[in-house]
């Protein structure tokens, strides 16, 4: 039961850790791709620049890590 306990835990922080990096890949493209002219594209890549450490993303509970993702990718393909 023990080892279940600490597999399931480890399983835990894994996926958090794959979501902080999934998160931090989708998150560094927009700036680059930016339309220029473009003031809600400008916006969301300032607002990219000020965004906190990746590491951080562990902490949030998957749904809020999912759509924090979808709607970086939806805004990264609106920008370009």
């Amino acid at each position: 039961m023990h080892f279940a306990n600490t597999q399931s835990g480890w399983m835990r922080a894994a996926r958090r850790c794959a979501t902080a990096a999934t998160l931090a890949i989708l998150l560094s493209g927009c700036a680059a791709t930016m339309v220029t002219g473009d003031a809600g594209c400008a916006s969301y890549a300032e607002a990219r620049l000020a965004r906190p450490p990746a590491a951080t993303v562990a902490t949030v509970p998957p749904a809020w890590a999912t759509w924090i993702a979808d709607l970086d990718d939806r805004m990264t393909g609106t920008c370009r």
